[in-house]
């Protein structure tokens, strides 16, 4: 992919963060917040960012479609797009709504190009730290410019510390993994925004993070600036995860080896089904 694309994304993500999403982050009125679901929101910036980056990235590769979060809550069958052949940008238009409408950080602004079910590339900016992680496939993961890589030792399970974001785990599964998680060194619920559980595994501030909800806005992006950095990025029976897919339950890790010690510490007895 030329440099100037990824150029030329990177900056429209910023452009549309710092003039559609931060100027109404903690201005937000009542009216411009709404559930789509029980606990799940959606805000005005969500519509108006998704709506400016769809016309960005169609404008930057003529031909190309996009699958946005807002837009498959409003017809399920965009998401259907994936499986096609060509040229798709999936879009989160702020990935951790919850936090921003709440006036929290951190949250995100992530874009993936998805090219014949393969991704090619994907942007992560964190909005308020303005801190930008980039991936292209084939040619590493880079954060402001400057290349992350995971680490590449396992120090054993009681030294790592992670991210088991149990929310949506069946209730079997969530007493499983929590039963298990104490031979872990220590995890935590996450921050809500897997835009910043990801470049954090690639940047060792944690080893790992699981997830079971995948929705290919929430992880695409995100899976591939693990795995150019040098990361794994797999579903609980060990197949590897795709754009397209909807399979449920993912473990991302640092390396194979790190990988291989969390999922034998939470499921000793064999993996879950997750169908």
């Amino acid at each position: 992919m030329p440099d100037r694309i990824i150029d030329q994304v990177a900056e429209l993500v910023r452009e549309v963060a710092h003039t559609i999403v931060l100027p109404r982050f903690q201005h937000l009125s009542a009216a411009e917040v709404h559930q789509k679901s029980p606990g799940d929101l959606v805000t005005i910036a969500d519509q108006e960012s998704e709506k400016a980056l769809t016309r960005g990235l169609t404008a930057l590769l003529p031909g190309s479609v996009v699958v946005g979060e807002e837009a498959v809550a409003a017809d399920p069958t965009v998401r259907d797009r994936l499986s096609g052949d060509g040229a798709v940008w999936i879009v989160d238009p702020v990935d951790g709504t919850n936090n921003f409408a709440a006036g929290r950080t951190p949250f995100c602004v992530m874009v993936a190009l998805v090219r014949d079910g393969e991704t090619t590339a994907a942007w992560i900016l964190d909005v308020v730290a303005d801190r930008l992680t980039v991936a292209e496939s084939g040619s590493g993961a880079y954060r402001d410019g400057v290349r992350v890589k995971t680490r590449t030792d396992d120090p054993g399970a009681g030294a790592l510390h992670g991210v088991i974001a149990h929310k949506y785990f069946p209730d079997d599964l969530r007493q499983q993994v929590l039963s298990t998680a104490a031979g872990l060194g220590g995890f935590t619920t996450g921050r809500h925004c897997a835009g910043y559980e990801y470049p954090a595994v690639a940047t060792d501030e944690q080893q790992f993070a699981m997830f079971w909800r995948i929705l290919p806005w929430d992880h695409v992006p995100g899976a591939l600036i693990v795995r150019e950095s040098g990361g794994v990025v797999r579903h609980l029976d060990g197949s590897e995860h795709r754009p397209a897919g909807h399979q449920r339950g993912l473990l991302t890790a640092a390396n194979e080896d790190i990988w291989n010690t969390v999922h034998t510490t939470l499921f000793s007895s064999g993996p879950p089904a997750t169908s």
